[in-house]
C-alpha cells in the first residue's frame, strides 16, 4: 500500500470521526447517548408476535400449565436476548470507531507551525499541507507547489485533481477529507463542522424511517394471529357450553387451542434463520451489521452500485498504446509486473514498432514523479507512491522490460517544468552520456499535439488527434508523450517545450474487475435490476457500462443522466435511467428515494463519504470493507470484507434462503394449528365428544413447534433461488397462494387424524390416544415432506429433531408419569397402524407442493 493510500485508509477514518463529532459541536465522540437496556428490551417486546406469546404465557399460567408457560417464556427470553445483543454489538463497533482520536493538523499560529487535533481547527486558521496529509477542513489555497489531491472519497472521481493558488474558479478550493498525493500548500480554513463538505454530507445521514420487509410482514401476521387466537378462544368455549360440557374444562381447552393456533417458536425460527444467515454471510466475506438486513437482501429488486473500487479495480492502468507506426495492448491489473504488452494484429512485429513502444514508455517513465513499492509482509500486492496515473505509466514501462530506477540512474533529472492546470503538461530534462540532454514531456493531447510544441508534420498530428479522440470516447484518459535532444540546459525549463518529436499516446483507465460482468449477469438472472451511480465523467461511466454489459455498444451518450440534468429538473423520472454520472451525495439520495417511492427494495453499494447518505437511506446499504471510509461503513447494513460485488450476490442468495425457510415454517406451523382447531371443532360431529385434552394439545404443540420447527430455519438454499425474481415488496408473507396451501394441508392433516380416531373408536381401541398420536405423526410427516431436498445432509438437525419428537411422542404413551400427566393409554403394534398411515398422508401431500413456498 502506498504512503498516501495508507494515510487515506487510516487517517481518513479518524478525520471522518472528527468531522462527524464536530457537527455536534464536540471535540470528542461520545458513546454516552446509547439507548438504555430497558428501552432495547421494551422495543423487542413490542413486537406483535412477542405480545401474543406474552399473552400465551399468562393464559397457560392461568390454567396451571406451568411447564408450557416456562417453555413459551424461554422462547421470548431467547429471542429478546439475541435481538438486544445484536444491536449492542453493532453499536459497540460504531462507538469503538468513534472513539478514535482525530488526526493532527499543522496550523500556522503566531508565526509558527504547530500540530493540533483536527477538531481544534477553526475558521481563519492557516493550515500547512504536504504529501500524505488529509485536509482537515474546507479551505482556500494561498500557496501551492505541484499540488495533487485525491478527492475520490468525496466525489467518486477516480482521477486525482490538481489545485493551485489563485487559479480558475474552484482550483484553489480544498474540501475536508481530500488526501494530498503530491506537493505542498498553505491554505486558509473557510468552514468546519456542519458547514464543511463532510458536515453537509453527515447532515444527510438521517435514520432509516421504515422497518424491513420481513418486519412489516411478520408484524401484519402477528396482528392476524392475535385476532384469530382470541376468536378461537371464544368460539370453542361457546360451542362447548352449547354441548353441555363443563365450563372449567372447556375454558382450559379453549385456552390450549389459542396457544396452539400461535406458532410460538416463530420468533426463535426467525432469529435462528437470520443468525445462521449472518454467520454464513460472514464466511463469504459479508459482515452483517443489522440482523434483519439478512432477509431484506433476499427481497432486493434494485441494486444501485458505485463505480470506482466496486465495479472497477480502483487503480489506474495503461490499457492501450499508440505510436506513429504501431498500436499495442497492455494486459495485467494493479501495479505489479504481471501482464505484458502485445502489438496489435495487422502491425508488423518488427524492431521499429517495438522500439517505438519502448521509446514511448521510456520517456513516460522519466517524466514521472511516482514510485512503485514491491509487496510487503507477503501480501503479494504492489503499491505506489504519488500520482496513480504516473504509477500506472511506470507499471507499463516495467511490462516492456524497463526498470525505472535504472533509467533514472542512467539519465538523472537536472531540471523540470512541473505540471500545472494552465499548461496541462509536464516536462523534465535529463543528462545522458557525454553530457547530452534529453527533454521528456507528457500531458493532455490538446496541450501537446500543438505545432507550437511539436515539430512533426501536420498529417501526423492530425492522425494523433483522431486516435486520441477515439481512445477518449472509449472512456480512457489519454496522455501524449514527446521528446527532444538539447545541447544546453534550458532556462527557464519551459523553453524546452517546443520543437519536440511525438513518441505516441498512452490510454489509461480504471479497469473493471474480472467478476463485474458475471456478477451483474447473475443479478439480472435473479430479477435484480443493476443501476450504475457514479461521480465520474459521463464518458467514463458509459464506457464502463458497455464493457460490463450494462449497456449495448450501440447506446448513445444520451442514456447517461448527469447530476447537472437532475439538478436542473431535466430528468423528471429517475427510475427510467440506468447510468448516472457526475452525481453528488444529495442526488444519489434522490435516486434511491425515487426507486423506493415506486415500491422497490433497494440496495446501494459505496465506499466514499459521498455515498453515506444514500447507503443509510437504501433498504440495504452495502459498504466496502477494505477501501471504504468509516462514514460508509457506519451508514451500511452490510460490509463487504473483500470489496467484491460478487459477495452481494452470495448475500442475496442467503437472504432468499432465510425467507424461504421462514415461509416453510409458517406453512408447517399454521397448517398444524389449523388441523388441531379443525379436529377440536369437527370431532364432536363424528361422535368424538372431546377429541383432545388440553395437555395433549400443548404436548403436540411443544414437539412440533419446538426443536423440529426451529430446525427448519437451518434448511439449505433452494437450487432455483437465484433464477427466480425477488418477492414483490408488498406481498404478504402468506401471499402467492401460500395461505390456501396452509388451509389445504391443515384440512388433510385433520381429516387423516380424525379418520384414525374414528377407526380406533369403531374398533373399541383407545381412540383419543390414537387421535393424539395420529395428529402428531401427520405434522411430523409434513415437516419432512416440505423439505426442498429430501435426502440432503446439509441440515441433519432437522431429521434428528423429527426423531427426537417421535421419541418424546412414544414417551407420552409408555412412560408412566407422562402417561398420567397427558391422560394417554399404551398402544399395541396394531393400534399404531393408523397413526403411521396419517404420518405418511401428511408427508405425501406436503411433497406435492414443496417448491415456491
Amino acid at each position: 500500500m502506498t504512503v498516501a493510500a495508507h494515510a487515506a485508509t487510516r487517517g481518513l477514518t479518524t478525520a471522518e470521526a472528527a468531522r462527524l463529532l464536530a457537527e455536534h459541536g464536540r471535540n470528542e465522540v461520545s458513546a454516552d447517548r446509547r439507548v438504555p437496556l430497558w428501552a432495547r428490551v421494551a422495543a423487542q417486546l413490542r413486537d406483535p408476535l412477542i405480545t401474543v406469546l406474552l399473552a400465551a404465557v399468562a393464559l397457560t399460567l392461568a390454567i396451571g400449565d406451568h411447564p408450557d408457560a416456562i417453555v413459551i417464556a424461554l422462547v421470548i427470553v431467547i429471542n429478546t436476548t439475541v435481538g438486544v445483543v445484536q444491536e449492542v454489538r453493532a453499536e459497540s463497533a460504531v462507538a469503538a470507531l468513534s472513539r478514535l482520536s482525530a488526526p493532527a493538523a499543522r496550523v500556522v499560529r503566531d508565526g509558527a507551525q504547530r500540530k493540533v487535533p483536527s477538531t481544534e481547527v477553526v475558521r481563519g486558521d492557516v493550515i500547512a499541507l504536504s504529501e500524505g496529509d488529509i485536509v482537515p477542513a474546507d479551505a482556500r489555497l494561498t500557496e501551492a507547489a505541484a499540488l495533487l489531491l485525491d478527492e475520490a472519497m468525496l466525489t467518486g472521481e477516480s482521477l486525482p485533481v490538481n489545485k493551485s493558488a489563485g487559479g480558475a474558479s474552484g482550483e484553489d478550493v480544498l474540501r475536508a477529507g481530500m488526501v494530498v498525493l503530491r506537493g505542498r500548500a498553505l491554505a486558509v480554513v473557510t468552514a468546519t463542522g456542519p458547514d464543511s463538505a463532510l458536515g453537509r454530507i453527515a447532515a444527510l445521514l438521517r435514520p432509516r424511517p421504515e422497518p424491513t420487509p420481513l418486519q412489516r410482514r411478520l408484524a401484519d401476521l402477528g396482528r392476524v394471529l392475535a385476532a384469530v387466537a382470541v376468536g378461537l378462544c371464544a368460539l370453542v368455549f361457546l360451542l362447548g357450553l352449547l354441548r353441555n360440557q363443563p365450563p372449567g374444562e372447556m375454558g382450559v381447552t379453549a385456552i390450549s387451542l389459542a396457544v396452539a393456533a400461535v406458532p410460538e417458536s416463530l420468533p426463535a425460527v426467525v432469529t435462528l434463520a437470520l443468525a445462521l444467515g449472518a454467520r454464513r454471510m460472514a464466511s463469504r466475506h459479508a459482515v452483517v451489521r443489522r440482523l434483519p438486513a439478512v432477509e431484506t437482501l433476499g427481497s432486493v429488486t434494485v441494486l444501485a452500485t458505485d463505480k470506482t473500487g466496486t465495479l472497477t479495480e480502483g487503480r489506474m492502468v495503461v490499457e492501450r498504446l499508440w505510436t506513429p507506426h504501431a498500436t499495442a495492448t497492455v494486459t495485467g491489473l494493479g501495479y505489479g509486473p504481471s501482464g505484458g504488452i502485445g502489438l496489435d494484429g495487422g502491425i508488423r512485429h518488427d524492431l521499429t514498432a517495438e522500439d517505438e513502444v519502448r521509446s514511448l514508455l521510456t520517456a513516460a517513465a522519466l517524466c514521472n514523479d511516482a514510485d512503485l513499492r514491491p509487496p510487503a509482509h507477503g501480501d503479494g500486492s504492489w503499491g505506489a507512491l504519488g500520482d496513480p496515473t504516473e504509477a500506472a505509466l511506470l507499471t507499463a514501462a516495467g511490462k516492456a522490460g524497463l526498470d525505472h530506477e535504472r533509467l533514472r540512474a542512467a539519465l538523472p533529472r537536472v531540471t523540470e517544468a512541473p505540471f500545472d492546470s494552465s499548461r496541462k503538461r509536464m516536462s523534465t530534462v535529463h543528462r545522458g552520456p557525454g553530457s547530452s540532454l534529453r527533454v521528456c514531456l507528457k500531458g493532455a493531447p490538446e496541450a501537446v499535439l500543438d505545432p507550437a510544441v511539436l515539430a512533426d508534420p501536420p498529417e501526423l498530428l492530425e492522425r494523433a488527434r483522431r486516435a486520441a479522440a477515439g481512445l477518449a470516447a472509449e472512456g480512457h484518459r489519454v496522455l501524449a508523450v514527446a521528446e527532444r535532444r538539447l545541447d544546453h540546459l534550458p532556462d527557464p525549463p519551459e523553453e524546452a517545450e517546443h520543437g519536440l518529436r511525438l513518441l505516441g499516446l498512452t490510454a489509461l483507465a480504471d479497469p473493471p474487475k474480472p467478476s463485474a460482468s458475471t456478477t451483474l449477469a447473475a443479478c439480472r438472472r435473479a430479477g435484480i435490476l443493476p443501476v450504475l451511480v457514479t461521480g465520474d465523467h459521463p464518458a467514463t461511466a458509459r464506457a464502463l457500462a458497455v464493457r460490463i454489459g450494462l449497456l449495448e455498444p450501440s447506446a448513445g451518450p444520451e442514456v447517461v443522466v448527469t447530476g447537472q440534468a437532475i439538478a436542473t429538473g431535466a430528468v423528471t423520472d429517475l427510475t427510467r435511467a440506468r447510468i448516472f454520472a457526475r452525481t453528488d451525495p444529495r442526488q444519489k439520495l434522490d435516486i434511491v428515494e425515487a426507486w423506493r417511492a415506486r415500491g422497490a427494495v433497494t440496495a446501494m453499494t459505496g465506499d466514499g463519504v459521498n455515498d453515506g447518505p444514500a447507503l443509510r437511506q437504501a433498504d440495504i446499504g452495502v459498504a466496502m470493507g477494505r477501501r471504504g471510509t468509516e462514514v460508509a461503513r457506519q451508514a451500511a447494513d452490510l460490509v463487504l470484507a473483500d470489496d467484491e460485488l460478487a459477495t452481494v450476490v452470495g448475500a442475496v442468495e442467503e437472504g432468499r434462503r432465510v425467507y424461504d425457510n421462514i415461509r416453510r415454517f409458517l406453512v408447517f406451523g399454521l397448517a398444524g394449528g389449523a388441523a388441531e382447531i379443525l379436529v377440536m371443532l369437527a370431532g364432536p360431529l363424528f361422535g368424538l365428544a372431546l377429541p383432545l385434552r388440553a395437555g395433549q394439545i400443548l404436548w403436540i404443540n411443544l414437539l412440533t413447534h419446538g426443536l423440529t420447527g426451529v430446525a427448519m430455519g437451518a434448511e439449505p438454499v433452494s437450487p432455483g433461488a437465484m433464477t427466480r425474481p425477488p418477492r414483490p415488496p408488498h406481498q404478504h408473507i402468506l401471499g402467492s397462494g401460500v395461505w390456501q396451501w396452509v388451509l389445504l394441508l391443515g384440512l388433510v392433516v385433520a381429516a387423516a387424524s380424525l379418520a384414525a380416531g374414528i377407526w380406533a373408536r369403531n374398533g373399541e381401541r383407545p381412540w383419543q390416544t390414537v387421535l393424539f398420536l395420529a395428529l402428531l405423526a401427520a405434522q411430523l410427516g409434513v415437516v419432512l415432506g416440505l423439505r426442498e431436498r429430501l435426502l440432503t445432509r446439509a441440515n441433519l438437525f432437522l431429521p434428528l429433531a423429527v426423531l427426537a419428537s417421535a421419541a418424546l411422542a412414544a414417551a407420552a404413551l409408555y412412560l408412566p408419569f407422562l402417561r398420567d400427566l397427558l391422560d394417554t393409554t399404551p398402544l399395541s403394534w396394531s393400534d399404531l397402524a393408523a397413526p403411521a398411515a396419517a404420518g405418511f398422508v401428511g408427508f405425501a401431500v406436503a411433497r406435492l407442493r414443496r417448491q415456491g413456498i
